[in-house]
């Protein structure tokens, strides 16, 4: 166990039970979310990588066009059926 995380249990350890107990069921919901992201981005990685080659070429071949936030999000909108915005993201 690290130093910091030793400091934070001990810290823990001074709060009411129910919130220790609180912690207690929170933390591992919160590390098994943490894994599963790491798994997810580790098996995407490859994608992300050639997409992000591609548009750094498209940058530099001028092909980019700025938009602001609420234009992306209205694209986007545009093109997946499953988001249900309205403008309201």
């Amino acid at each position: 166990m690290t130093k910091l995380l030793a400091q934070a249990f001990d810290k823990a350890a001074e709060l009411p039970e129910d919130l220790q107990d609180h912690l207690a069921r929170e933390l591992p919901e919160e590390i098994e979310e943490e894994s599963r992201w790491d798994a997810t981005l580790a098996a995407s990685l490859e994608k992300l990588e050639r997409l992000a080659g591609r548009a750094a070429e498209e940058y530099r071949m001028g092909k980019n066009i700025k938009k602001g936030f609420d234009e992306l999000v209205e694209i986007a909108c545009e093109a997946c059926s499953t988001l249900r915005c309205a403008g309201g993201y």
